[in-house]
């Protein structure tokens, strides 16, 4: 993992995606579409280095946020702006529809 995508906890959440926008990753070691997903994450926050945070929340440590935000299926991708969560991404994607999705937030 790069120093790209930050590893959040219930403490860090709040702060992480409470200015701009946000993509935070709610994953979990034992999901096999999550783990395919990881690099196709790496790539995008370094393309979106300095407009988009990524992030990413293990929901087998951090149920209770998971389930705030209802996420059901992994791995789910929420983007946040300032705050407020605007989209959800479930499943992996193909890179170039998730650079478009995530496009729309800016």
């Amino acid at each position: 993992m790069s120093d790209l995508i930050q590893h959040l906890t219930d403490t860090t959440f709040t702060g992480a995606v409470a200015r701009g926008v946000t993509v935070v990753d709610f994953w979990a070691p034992w999901c096999a579409p999550c783990r395919e997903l990881a690099p196709i994450t790496e790539t995008l926050a370094a393309e979106f280095t300095g407009k988009i945070a990524f992030a990413k929340l293990n929901v087998d440590d951090f149920t209770p946020l998971s389930e705030q935000y209802d996420v059901l299926s992994m791995p789910t991708l929420v983007i946040f702006k300032d705050g407020e969560a605007i989209d959800r991404i479930v499943g992996a994607l193909p890179i170039d529809e998730l650079r478009a999705r995530i496009e729309q937030a800016l």
